[in-house]
């Protein structure tokens, strides 16, 4: 019983994720918001007894993933400043 209510909670807790990630305005928040989902996915996956795909979320979906759309994100907002006539020191 008391696995099946941290189920629930998790896969509740995911679709709140989810879901706040697809009406976030903000990039950086959307891309930690999905960082986040990743690594509930990998407890997902654990709870499921599947190790495997558990750290192929951890390294492939959540840092590599993460780590190359917070560089994207970096990028983005880089160019709107140089665009807007700030410098990239402000």
């Amino acid at each position: 019983m008391p696995g099946e209510t941290v189920d629930i909670l998790l896969a509740a807790i995911l679709i709140w994720i989810a879901w706040r990630t697809e009406i976030t305005a903000d990039l950086f928040k959307a891309v930690v918001l999905l960082i986040i989902f990743g690594l509930l996915m990998t407890l997902a996956w654990v709870r499921l007894n599947a190790p495997d795909i558990a750290l192929a979320e951890t390294a492939i979906g959540t840092g590599l993933t993460g780590a190359l759309l917070l560089d994207a994100v970096a990028h983005i907002t880089g160019k709107r400043r140089r665009r807007l006539g700030r410098s990239d020191r402000s």
